[in-house]
Formats: C-alpha cells, sequence, structure tokens
C-alpha cells in the first residue's frame, strides 16, 4: 500500500509559538541524525500515536510538556491526510483525535479541535489498507487473536525501534507482549496474501456449512432412531381413519407408505370432515342433526357480525357522549365572559395613579367576543342523529333474535342426540374425527421428514454437495502451499542481503519463522534461531535484512495491505558503548566510532539506499541516529533531514524554556 510519511507536526502548548513542522521525502532513506536527548527516539512514538495506537509512549516531561497536539501528515494513493492527537496529560492516552483530508495539504490550523476520534481514524485506516472484514474464527470472534486484521496490526512491520532493531529475542514491533505476539502469528498468511480475502470468505462459508450439516445430521439420526415405530404409526392412523369413516375401505392390498402418506395428507387438507361418511350410516336422525349443524354454524356466524357492529356504534355513543361532556365543561368555565363584562361600569380608574383603563377596557372587550365565539362553537357541537337510535335499537332486536334462535338449535340438538343413538354416534364420530386429524396433522410433519423425498434429507444432500465443493476449491487455493511460497521469497531477499551487512554467516541459509517470529538460520551441521546467535552485529544485521526483505515482498504483490515505509532507531548502537546512568553535571560525549565500525555501519545504509533504489518510490525509510554525515555521506537515495546538535531539538528549545519558566 502506498503510504508514506510527509510530514511530522508539533502543535505547541504556548500559543506564542507556531507549530513545528519537521517535512520528509517519500521514495527516499530519510536521516535524521544527533546526539542523545534531542528527541530522535520520539518520533516512532509519535507516528503510532497519530496513526491510532491505544496507548502514548511518547516520553514524558520534556516533549509532552511543551506539546499540546502531536500530528503525521501522510501520503497515499488516495491523497493526503493529516491525523492529530492532542497530548492525553494525566491519562494514559485519549480517544480525541483530528482528521483532515485533500490531494495535497500545504496550510494547517494554528489550533486545532476534535473532529474524530480513534476508532474512526483507525475505521479510515482500515479502509485505506483494504483489510477484510472477515475474522479468523466463526465469523462471530469480534476479538482476541481470531479477530479481523487491522491497521494497527501492520505496525509490526514498519516500526523497528531503539529496543528492538537488534534484539535478539524480539523481531518485530510490540511482539514482546503475548496478545500481540499471537495476533500478528494468526493474521502472518494473510498479510503474506497466501490466505486471499475470497479463500478466507469460502472458510467462513465452509464453517456456516459444516455447522448447519452436523446440525441436520443430528435432526434426521434422532428422527430415525424411531424408524421401527412410525411405518407401524401410519397403518395405524389409516386404520382409524377408516374406522372413523373417512377413508373408504373398499381398498385392494396394503398401501405403500407413500400412498398413505398422501391419504393422510388429503384428510388434513380436508376441513369439512363429514363429506367421507358413507350413505350407509345416514339414518333421517343423522340427515336433521347435519342440517342442525350447518344451521347453528350459519346463526353463529350471524350472531358476531350483530355483535361486532353493536360493540362499534356502542363505542360511537360514547365517544358523541365523552364529547358532549367535554363541551359542557368548556361552558361552564367560559362563563366568566359574561360575568367579567357585568363587573365594568366604564368608570374605572387605576388604583395606583388614578388613570384611565381604555386600553385594558378594549382588551377585555376583545377577550368577551373571542369567549362569545368559543360559545357559540359549542352549543354548535355535533349531534348524533335520531336514526342513530333506531339503528342500535334494531341491531339490539336482531342479536336478541338471533341469539333466541342460536339457543333454539342447539336445543334442538341436544333433544335430537338425546333421541337417537345414531344422532349420538355421528356427533361423538365428528368429534372424534376432528380431533384425529388435529393429532394427524403434527404426526404428518414427522413422516414427511422421514420420507425417502423428504425435505431434510434432500437439503442434507446440497449441504453435502457444497461442503464438498468448497473444500475442493479451498484444496485447490492451497494456502499452505502459498504461504511456503511467499516465505521463500522473503528468505531469498534476506538472503540477498545479508552479503552486504556486518553478519558472520553472511551465506548460510536464512529463514523466518512464523510461529516462533524469529529468524532462523541454518548452518552445515545445525539450525540456529536468532537468540541462539551472538553478537549484535548479528542482531542487526538480520533484523534490517528480514524487515526490508518482507518490505520487498509486499512491494512486489498487486495489493498489500502493509504501508510502504519503515522507521529504524539507533541502528549504529551495536558499535559503541552508551552510558545508561549519567553523574551529576555530566554531560553526554557524542559516540567515537572506529573505522571498521564506520564501515559496518555504512552497510547498513548503503543496503538501505539500495533497497530504496529497487522500489523506485514505493518505499520509505526513516533513520534515526548519532552517526553525523561522515558515516553515511555520499550514498544514493539519502535525504539529510536534519542534524540536532548544538541546541536543535525535536522540540524548539524556546518551547522548553517557556514551558519551564511558566511552570
Amino acid at each position: 500500500m502506498y503510504f508514506q510519511i510527509k510530514e511530522i507536526i508539533l502543535w505547541p502548548k504556548n500559543p506564542a509559538f507556531k507549530p513545528r513542522r519537521l517535512p520528509f521525502e517519500t521514495g527516499k532513506v530519510n536521516i535524521i541524525s544527533g546526539a542523545s536527548r534531542t528527541g530522535k527516539s520520539a518520533v516512532i512514538p509519535i507516528i503510532d500515536y497519530c496513526l491510532g495506537s491505544s496507548k502514548c509512549l511518547i516520553p514524558v516531561n520534556t516533549i509532552r510538556d511543551a506539546c499540546a497536539w502531536f500530528g503525521v501528515i501522510v501520503q497515499t494513493s488516495a491523497g493526503e491526510k493529516l491525523f492529530a492527537r492532542p497530548e492525553p496529560g494525566e491519562q494514559r492516552s485519549t480517544d480525541d483525535m483530528y482528521i483532515e483530508e485533500a490531494a495535497t495539504i500545504n496550510v494547517i490550523p494554528e489550533t486545532l479541535s476534535k473532529n474524530t476520534t480513534r476508532g474512526q481514524v483507525r475505521t479510515v485506516l482500515d479502509e485505506l489498507a483494504g483489510l477484510t472484514n472477515l475474522d479468523f474464527g466463526d465469523g462471530e470472534s469480534q476479538s482476541g487473536f481470531d479477530a479481523r486484521p487491522g491497521f494497527r496490526d501492520l505496525s509490526a512491520f514498519i516500526f523497528q525501534p531503539q529496543n528492538v532493531i537488534a534484539n535478539p529475542d524480539v523481531l518485530f514491533y510490540k511482539t514482546n507482549t503475548y496478545d500481540h505476539r499471537e495476533k500478528l502469528i494468526k493474521i502472518f498468511p494473510y498479510i503474506l496474501g497466501a490466505i486471499t480475502p475470497e479463500l478466507l470468505a469460502k472458510q467462513h462459508e465452509l464453517k456456516r456449512l459444516q455447522t448447519e450439516l452436523k446440525r441436520k445430521e443430528r435432526e434426521i439420526k434422532n428422527a430415525q432412531e424411531v424408524s421401527a415405530q412410525w411405518l407401524a404409526e401410519l397403518r395405524a392412523k389409516v386404520s382409524e381413519a377408516r374406522e372413523l369413516g373417512l377413508l373408504a375401505a373398499d381398498q385392494a392390498g396394503e398401501p405403500s407408505r407413500a400412498e398413505m402418506i398422501q391419504q393422510l395428507q388429503g384428510l388434513v387438507d380436508v376441513t369439512d370432515v363429514t363429506i367421507a361418511v358413507t350413505g350407509t350410516t345416514i339414518t333421517d336422525a343423522v340427515k336433521e342433526l347435519q342440517g342442525l349443524e350447518s344451521e347453528e354454524s350459519q346463526v353463529s356466524q350471524e350472531l358476531s357480525a350483530l355483535r361486532r357492529r353493536l360493540e362499534e356504534m356502542d363505542r360511537i355513543r360514547k365517544g358523541a357522549a365523552n364529547y358532549h361532556h367535554g363541551m359542557q365543561i368548556q361552558q361552564e368555565r367560559l362563563q366568566v365572559s359574561s360575568w367579567l363584562t357585568s363587573q365594568r361600569s366604564g368608570d374605572e380608574g387605576c388604583p395606583v395613579c388614578g388613570g384611565h383603563l381604555e386600553a385594558s377596557a378594549d382588551k377585555l372587550e376583545q377577550l368577551n367576543r373571542s369567549l362569545v365565539a368559543i360559545e357559540a362553537e359549542a352549543g354548535d357541537a355535533f349531534e348524533i342523529p335520531a336514526a342513530f337510535d333506531r339503528e342500535l335499537q334494531r341491531v339490539s332486536a336482531e342479536i336478541a333474535a338471533t341469539t333466541e334462535k342460536l339457543r333454539a338449535v342447539q336445543f334442538r340438538k341436544r333433544a335430537l342426540t338425546q333421541r337417537s343413538s345414531d344422532a349420538r354416534k355421528k356427533n361423538y364420530q365428528t368429534k372424534m374425527a376432528e380431533r384425529f386429524i388435529g393429532r394427524l396433522e403434527n404426526a404428518l410433519q414427522l413422516h414427511r421428514k422421514l420420507a425417502g423425498d423428504g425435505e431434510l434429507i434432500a437439503e442434507i444432500a446440497q449441504l453435502r454437495d457444497r461442503v464438498q465443493k468448497l473444500e475442493t476449491e479451498l484444496r485447490q487455493g492451497n494456502p499452505e502451499a502459498r504461504k511456503r511460497q511467499a516465505l521463500n521469497h522473503v528468505n531469498t531477499n534476506a538472503a540477498r542481503l545479508l552479503p552486504n551487512l556486518d553478519t558472520e554467516r553472511p551465506n548460510d541459509p536464512v529463514s523466518l519463522e512464523i510461529k516462533e517470529l524469529t529468524v532462523k538460520v541454518s548452518g552445515a551441521d545445525r539450525a540456529d534461531y536468532l537468540s541462539e546467535i551472538g553478537s549484535g552485529s548479528n542482531w542487526l544485521s538480520y533484523h534490517v535484512a528480514m524487515i526490508l526483505a518482507l518490505q520487498q515482498f509486499f512491494i512486489s504483490l498487486r495489493h498489500s495491505p502493509v504501508p510502504g515505509f519503515v522507521v529504524i532507531d539507533q541502528p549504529s548502537q551495536v558499535y559503541f558503548p552508551q552510558k545508561l546512568v549519567l553523574r551529576e553535571n555530566e554531560t553526554i560525549e557524542e559516540p567515537q566510532f572506529k573505522d571498521e565500525d564506520i564501515e559496518a555501519v555504512r552497510k547498513v545504509f548503503t543496503v538501505l539506499s539500495a533497497v530504496v533504489g529497487l522500489a523506485k518510490g514505493k518505499l520509505q525509510v526513516i533513520v534515526l541516529d548519532h552517526a553525523p554525515r561522515d558515516v553515511w555521506g555520499g550514498i544514493a537515495n539519502i535525504a539529510e533531514l536534519e542534524e540536532w546538535r548544538d541546541g536543535r531539538k525535536l522540540v524548539p528549545v524556546e518551547w522548553l524554556y517557556v514551558s519551564s519558566g511558566d511552570a
């Protein structure tokens, strides 16, 4: 991904000063050289903080006491973007941020205020990197090692701070902590392009289908555990239907399972169970009972319609009564208008000054006219027409008549069933048939699932086909082979760079071990990990070679989410001693390089220059070091930004003086 640093900006807490702007050149090796305690090691934390890190690791006291905001302008394929974040004060960090986007950003604000949050900035960075929205788990993981990759995870490939660049135990930024280490191991194949977004989507789909397939297979297995009973139950249902007169009894032979299910399903689909009763079972009493049942159903429907109409009319009448009651209350309250008018004689004066009250009289008259109008409106309130009461009485009378009619039909039914055994049998048979059909409908749901052409079995067959197809596609994608191929590419790049660096085993094969996140060097007799190899110059060489080899590989991909810049802090530290503790009033001495040390450090800058040159503008390297121009001068593709010596620092000296004076 084309993503390089154009400028670092510091906003002072003292508004008398203008922001401090530190520009960089893209596609070059940018070098900031200087003495100790000038702010070189703060550059990586500032960039990291402005790109959405969870903590502020910018050194406290001097820098944070003088700066109110920290910002970085980056160049991307989508234009330039300014990301800024305030100094967090006593907090570990703050989510407040400022973002500005334009084709080119030349003028910056003198003062800043929050216009976005860290979460929104991280979303912007994720979109710039083109990172997938899919996680590495089961599709439900939103955190942890299986969470989707984020732009913050890519910082491992772009920062080599002072405590990492020559560390035998840590190869990548922040992987000294367990969480960052495990997350990087998880996403490494994706970063290498071994697992593409398409393959990741197929893996998600495969896991989902496999879970669904197992669930449906359990369902069919549980259903088939009763296979010794369900066929007998079907035959029992058919026999019961024949006894109830719902199925014809003159069928030749034993029906098949499919035929039985079809016959029983036909009963469920028919709502009138009496249509299956044969003519031999019908007597005059049964015919009369059937007629009464039909009449009862019709009268019940009429009665229901009349009751609904009565309820609606009753609601209208209650609504009108409530309306009239409300109007009456308003009329009683508005009687004050006539009382106010009657109390006025016309010669009233102000009790304070004795003046006339013509203005108040006009207002009172205006109020009186308004209240009279409201009273007239209340008097014209809606009245329910007389026809409504006549209709209400008619409906009430029809309900009473229909109720009596229904009672008469029900009485005749009871009398008929008491007189006639055939009618009692028919009534009982009808009730039994209704209960039977209710039970039958539930039972057929299971039988349909167990049928050879059932929906469940068909779904399982389709799922198996889709799972097999996805497994074939994933095997053809072969992410493991793609990962090995990518690592071979990276290892080849590193092996090409190592002979040009200061290492004791420049020709031994080297490999990047993802599971351990370290480098392994294979000798004639044994293979050694980076932590097993001595000498700081070796550690430095393998760090530089592997970080650059990865960047060369990322550039070779059609699309890589990794930003095209690397920041290296103090690569020359392994060639000179550095005091950890200073006595009082003791000054920091500049390191004295020996000739062989100068040559070794120069090799590092020469390799950086060569790799940047081959990248043709797609890679930017920023080096922060003590080494002066005498060490790296004359090397191509190098841009000397600033030299922080003789009082010149990252934070202007006048900022520090004013800050300390104010304190």
